[in-house]
């Protein structure tokens, strides 16, 4: 059984928006529980949905029907009655008996299923850089990383093997697609592949980590805050591994030692892909402490990222004649772009769907229309730029990105602004998040396969 059955699994909230709102922060709320695994929070929730649905079918309204729920969850499961006493301030308390707080148990067998994967990712790298140059290495970094990200990720959801082929599938073709191309040596369609197909496959992650329900608007907002969690312990990790590193070279250094020739061909080569995997493991495991920071770090870049979106829209604005604009910076732009719909993603999927609306949400608002300014000039620069030196591979891949981008932001506005006025749910604002990232991946995909054929692999 599974979260599948639920009436509105995949299907637009509708009129059940609140509903589906109060569900994802109980199922958000069940999630941080290091001692229950993914598999068991989408069995709880199967089952909270079907006394939703059982009750409804008796005539309560939606938050009738999710308060008895909880209550009679509650009385089954611990969780769901520390949920209930966590969150004081909802009825829910009231409802619901308190117990006590269950036991932590650490899995042993979890973490040797970590470790292994993250060896043999490295393994896989360091073969790789000792047999192929660097141009094919860079090209196939997704396909020696991600598949054993993905591999965890199924173990740990438990997939079946339907899921498990599927997931496979991505990695096999797009392997054989990229390595039998005739890519011209540092050909932008090369580049392009290589930086597309890491982006194609991390969708592949993405259907490992919701457990083969891609449908489910609840399960790709997971995956979105789980990304942004791991960008978060990823960094954490390098930023301490390079501490490490620096200091114990300076050690060597006294003695006569350079560490340098180790660090390049067997340090990095099997550490940086090792590190992927565990701090993946540690927001599996430690996301209680990630949840605490994550509305911290978008209030923080929220309004240092918009003061430097109005930056670039007065350099680009004043930069005269677009056509002349450096190319770099256009690609920069996309960077900031990009960087900006990561921190909207990570700030609406960090954000309590029933809290009332604050001053944070207007300061979004603003951040969103800021990015529109900057992609319109961006797009009016791109376009000035194809219609006076032709199209290549890197002026198309950067539309596409770009209108995208723009569809994106737009709508975002649009249900942010009518969220702020009270007229539409933040659930919807969460939706269309959550739709639109396949759109991405499917785009990614087509500049990988598509593009180098199509501009004769140059």
């Amino acid at each position: 059984m599974g979260a599948a059955t639920a009436p509105t699994d995949g299907a637009s909230p509708g009129p059940h928006a609140a509903l589906e709102a109060q569900i994802d922060q109980w199922r958000g709320y069940v999630r941080r529980r290091e001692a229950i695994s993914a598999s068991d929070v989408d069995e709880m929730e199967d089952h909270l949905r079907e006394r939703v649905e059982d009750l409804r079918a008796t005539g309560l309204d939606d938050d009738e029907a999710f308060l008895v729920a909880v209550k009679r969850m509650g009385t089954l499961d611990d969780l769901s009655r520390e949920f209930a006493q966590e969150h004081s301030e909802r009825l829910w308390k009231q409802l619901v008996l308190v117990g006590e707080q269950p036991g932590r148990t650490r899995s042993w067998r979890e973490l040797a299923v970590v470790l292994g994967l993250a060896v043999a990712a490295g393994v896989a790298v360091k073969v790789a850089t000792a047999v192929l140059d660097e141009m094919t290495v860079a090209l196939n970094v997704g396909l020696l990383v991600l598949p054993f990200l993905t591999a965890y990720l199924a173990w740990k959801r438990q997939v079946t093997a339907r899921i498990v082929g599927a997931l496979a599938v991505p990695f096999v073709v797009l392997g054989v697609v990229l390595n039998v191309y005739p890519f011209e040596p540092t050909g932008s369609t090369l580049v392009l592949a290589a930086l597309a197909a890491p982006v194609t496959l991390w969708a592949v992650v993405g259907l490992a980590y919701v457990g083969g329900r891609w449908r489910s608007d609840a399960r790709r907002m997971d995956f979105a805050r789980f990304t942004g969690e791991l960008a978060v312990y990823y960094t954490l990790l390098a930023l301490g591994g390079g501490v490490l590193l620096g200091l114990t070279a300076g050690v060597f250094s006294l003695a006569d030692v350079d560490l340098e020739p180790y660090l390049e061909d067997w340090i990095l080569p099997l550490c940086v892909p090792a590190a992927l995997i565990v701090a993946a493991w540690l927001v599996e495991a430690k996301q209680n402490v990630v949840e605490n920071i994550a509305p911290v770090l978008t209030r923080v870049f929220t309004p240092l990222t918009l003061v430097m979106l109005l930056a670039v829209f007065v350099v680009l604005a004043t930069a005269g004649n677009l056509a002349a604009v450096d190319r770099e910076l256009l690609i920069l732009m996309d960077a900031i772009l990009v960087l900006v719909l990561c921190l909207l993603l990570y700030s609406v999927s960090a954000r309590d769907p029933l809290a009332p609306r604050s001053f944070f949400d207007g300061l979004q608002v603003v951040l969103v229309v800021a990015a529109l300014a900057v992609d319109a000039v961006a797009l009016t620069a791109m376009l000035t730029r194809i219609a006076e030196f032709g199209v290549s591979p890197n002026k198309a891949a950067a539309l596409g990105l770009n209108l995208l981008l723009l569809v994106h932001l737009v709508w975002s506005a649009v249900l942010a602004t009518a969220f702020l006025r009270g007229r539409r749910p933040f659930a919807d604002l969460v939706a269309w998040q959550t739709r639109f990232l396949p759109v991405y991946a499917a785009w990614a995909a087509i500049v990988a396969v598509v593009f180098p054929p199509v501009f004769g692999f140059v």
